[in-house]
């Protein structure tokens, strides 16, 4: 055997030895980290839009909600803590603290008129 015919047979196992090489380079790092990556990775994927779902749920039984218009009791919903305009009669209106309000610009005040009964005012 020859020094020439040995070079051809080491140039034909070269990428055979490299990949070898490759092989055992990843297997004394461990490949662990790489499919503990993918399990997660797979595992977010799945659970991602379940958590989105019920957290909008969450969300929404807390800030949607259903009261009376204080000017023409028409009953409606809304977000909590948003402005929003009555669909009865067109009263502009914020929603506070899980009721309907009024909205008064800075300035405005806001009475309540009652009806007093004609008899009262004679006795």
């Amino acid at each position: 055997m020859s020094l020439k015919s040995l070079q051809l047979n080491l140039e034909n196992l070269r990428p055979w030895l490299t990949l070898l090489a490759v092989f055992w380079l990843l297997a004394s790092l461990g490949l662990g980290w790489l499919v503990n990556s993918l399990l997660i990775i797979f595992a977010l994927l799945l659970l991602a839009p379940a958590i989105a779902f019920f957290g909008f749920r969450w969300w929404l039984q807390r800030n949607l909600v259903s009261d009376q218009c204080p000017v023409c009791r028409y009953e409606f919903t809304g977000l909590n803590n948003s402005q929003l305009q009555c669909p009865n009669c067109g009263e502009r209106i914020l929603v506070q603290k899980g009721h309907f309000q009024r909205f008064t610009p800075d300035g405005t005040i806001d009475i309540t008129a009652i009806e007093v009964p004609a008899k009262s005012l004679e006795d």
